[in-house]
């Protein structure tokens, strides 16, 4: 148990871990409550305090659909998790939560660092802005902001938090020279825009973007968590939202009052190929905090230079597994913003493919074929897949011609026990549980298989955290990612490298990507 640390702000305590080497500190604040005139605007600094400050709590939840009475917007809390060694400083790990930039909390307790503390980690996990108040952007708050953007709360509470790190962990054991930023869905989304963002550069020294980092002709782009909005755009959209009320009437508002709902959280103006939707609140163009999207800024190399681990799952994207066909074709589209179509019939799967791939659709029908609902769900996961791996090597290819250092491409493919899933599956973010090392007996039915796979996953990302590269002593080898091999590490079922698809398909997508909109 480790004495009070003093933090920029004041002392905090913390409490002990299960494991008494750890100490954990929850509920530290990093920004001033950002309410009232703090509303839409770049985090302050937090308030100071006299005297020790017990960080025995998390804090509130931002607010996010359905509210309930655990929330608040007094919500910029972050948590440490820190281990007693004598190998200090340690590396660190900022982990950045998902949820489609809607819901989420760095208080989950899939999340719990203790386990990758007791590797040498000191774990940080914290809460940023939401929905509306997190990404809202009118002309009036671009206006106001000094430097002609707005709606990008979220992400700089992310910069304020790295900022945070910097100033403070080496009182927690931690190495501010050593600060891998990670995180999964809208977090991959966050450490892809932090990677791309001038104010985040020096802040971190690796980046692990779990679902998904992908290539910039990629139509998946536009609405997974690795969408982002146009200034423009993302202004009129907040018009919309903010009807006749002035700017001075929307901070006034109780926050309760500001929760969005489905379908007002959809952006129904891009064009995805498919029928799939982006939330409508998600990062923002600004020409300050990003100042330009994926192409033009991996065109330029004004990406910072950091090691980028990143990956996809089997049974996401739309892809599911074949026992889940039936469940799929009886409860019929279910449409969600950010969420990907499921195509389990033969005419839902030649539809899709005849709006997506045009002139090149037949082409596409005779390597993804349909002769049966059952050819068609398999071929449209088959797809979906394909799609994900070789999108993400053209992404790692177009990363590395302007980067010093390492990347290295995964493809999770254990089908896991959590989250109550039935049957098992490699979903999105079902890989969490295995990085954190959080296999708890009483949440599913973990297997021996399942606790030997987990060792391996928390060793690569610890390992990666500490040295920028996933290897390690007794681990299955993991070659970094190189432009003229087009191989992906399988992580899971398997460990060791495999083709990201067979020559034909790989040869039919990299020409279809580049007939995309550059994104």
């Amino acid at each position: 148990m480790r004495e009070p640390v003093k933090t920029e702000s004041g002392f905090v305590s913390g409490t002990p871990g299960r494991d008494r080497s750890v100490t954990v500190y929850k509920g530290v604040p990093y920004a001033a409550p950002p309410v009232g005139n703090l509303r839409w605007r770049p985090p302050a600094p937090p308030v100071r305090w006299s005297g020790v400050r017990p960080a025995d709590v998390f804090g509130p939840r931002c607010p996010q659909p359905p509210h309930d009475p655990a929330m608040s917007e007094d919500c910029l809390y972050l948590n440490v998790w820190a281990p007693a060694t004598d190998a200090q400083p340690c590396p660190v790990l900022v982990w950045i939560h998902g949820g489609g930039f809607r819901t989420g909390s760095g208080a989950d307790p899939r999340f719990d660092g203790e386990h990758l503390a007791r590797r040498g980690l000191v774990v940080v996990t914290f809460n940023y802005r939401l929905g509306a108040w997190g990404f809202l952007a009118t002309p009036e708050l671009s206006e106001e902001s000094g430097h002609g953007g707005s709606g990008n709360y979220g992400l700089l509470d992310c910069v304020a938090v790295l900022r945070w790190v910097q100033a403070n962990i080496a009182a927690f054991g931690g190495d501010p020279d050593r600060v891998t930023i990670a995180g999964q869905s809208a977090g991959a989304g966050s450490v892809n825009f932090l990677a791309m963002s001038p104010l985040a550069a020096g802040l971190f020294h690796r980046a692990v973007a779990q679902s998904h980092a992908r290539y910039a002709r990629d139509p998946e782009l536009r609405y997974l968590a690795t969408s982002y909005r146009t200034l423009a755009g993302a202004e009129a959209a907040g018009a919309r939202y903010a009807g006749a009320r002035s700017l001075a009437q929307l901070r006034a508002l109780p926050w309760q009052q500001l929760i969005d709902d489905e379908p007002a959280d959809t952006d129904t103006d891009v064009d995805t190929g498919s029928t799939a939707k982006p939330p409508l609140f998600r990062p923002v163009v600004d020409g300050w905090v990003l100042p330009a999207g994926y192409d033009e800024t991996y065109a330029g190399g004004r990406q910072n230079d950091v090691g980028y681990l990143a990956g996809n799952n089997l049974d996401e994207g739309g892809a599911i597994p074949e026992s889940a066909f039936d469940d799929h074709r009886a409860r019929g589209p279910v449409l969600r913003p950010g969420a990907p179509p499921v195509h389990v019939t033969r005419e839902a799967h030649v539809a899709a493919a005849r709006r997506k791939f045009g002139a090149m659709a037949e082409e596409f029908l005779l390597l993804y074929p349909a002769a049966s609902d059952d050819d068609a769900a398999r071929s449209h996961c088959a797809a979906v897949r394909d799609n994900a791996r070789i999108s993400t090597h053209l992404w790692g290819t177009r990363w590395a011609e302007h980067a010093g250092r390492p990347v290295y491409t995964y493809f999770w493919t254990h089908r896991s026990p959590a989250q109550g899933q039935d049957p098992r599956r490699a979903s999105h973010s079902s890989e969490i549980e295995f990085v954190f090392g959080n296999l708890d007996p009483g949440g599913a039915s973990w297997t021996g298989e399942d606790r030997e796979i987990a060792a391996i996953m928390s060793a690569y990302w610890a390992n990666f955290a500490a040295t920028g590269d996933p290897n390690g002593s007794g681990l299955p080898h993991w070659p970094a990612h190189a432009a003229d091999s087009a191989t992906v590490m399988e992580l899971g079922a398997h460990f060791g490298p495999i083709p990201v698809a067979d020559p034909a398909r790989l040869d039919f997508w990299t020409r279809f990507f580049p007939t995309q909109q550059a994104w």
